[in-house]
């Protein structure tokens, strides 16, 4: 396992459990000590966890993990749900994609479509389409957050507010239990807020750790949404809640019977 893998790991893995020891972080990754404490200590830095005597855990403050460890975090299921949503994208589609890993590696999974057009505000999913045939890609204003690879603010909820898409495709930081669609900036929910009432059809495309994930900032609910892509099912009173307001559900566990 590449070391960027193994921290993604680790970060998800604390995040789940809670406080766990240099020890155990050893031995589920079946390296030496001292290469967990290097792991970990790029990790405290970063601000994604918070170093204690003899192990590691979560970062109290509210903050999305940093781009590089969610690009790799979950990478086989995003990569999973990806190749579900494609399948429901048609040549010759309007896209509009929003920020995050997620929506890249749908945007990365497109490569066999044709003649598509793309609004997006997130510079990895632009890039990602470019070499694809036929393809358009427009980008919307502002300044980029480098830390994220995208564009935020007034300007970029403007730019998808001036197009009537075939298809909206986002992320979401978090899932509250009332189905409350999270993210941790304002801004993050205005753009995706934009993409969701300027599109004909919504694609929400989540892993099952997005669930109870404390993100504060609150934009939209998954009732709002026309297909929900997920690795799993989700708590048997969302897929009630979904079912009654007409949202379709597809699951990696349903295709697979």
């Amino acid at each position: 396992m590449n070391p960027e893998k193994r921290k993604a790991e680790i970060a998800d893995w604390v995040r789940r459990e809670g406080f766990v020891s240099v020890e155990d972080l050893a031995e589920r990754f079946a390296v030496t000590t001292q290469t967990i404490r290097r792991d970990i200590n790029q990790l405290s830095e970063a601000g994604v966890l918070f170093r204690r005597h003899g192990g590691v855990e979560p970062m109290t403050v509210m903050a999305n993990l940093a781009y590089g460890v969610r690009q790799v975090l979950n990478l086989d299921l995003k990569r999973k749900l990806a190749s579900l949503a494609v399948q429901h994208i048609p040549d010759n589609s309007v896209l509009a994609f929003s920020i995050g890993t997620t929506p890249e590696i749908v945007a990365q999974a497109l490569a066999g479509k044709k003649n598509l057009t793309v609004m997006t505000n997130n510079l990895s999913v632009g890039m990602a389409c470019l070499g694809f045939e036929g393809c358009r890609v427009h980008i919307a204003g502002g300044e980029i957050r480098a830390s994220d690879r995208d564009i935020v603010g007034s300007e970029a909820s403007a730019f998808f507010e001036k197009y009537k898409v075939d298809i909206g495709i986002f992320g979401i930081g978090g899932l509250d239990p009332s189905g409350h669609l999270l993210d941790f900036h304002e801004e993050e929910v205005m753009a995706r807020s934009a993409i969701l009432a300027n599109c004909r059809t919504s694609f929400l495309v989540m892993d099952h750790t997005k669930l109870n994930r404390p993100a504060h900032v609150r934009g939209g609910h998954i009732t709002d949404v026309d297909y929900v892509f997920c690795d799993k099912a989700l708590p048997e009173d969302l897929e009630k809640m979904l079912e009654e307001a007409g949202t379709r559900i597809i699951h990696a566990e349903m295709e697979n019977g």
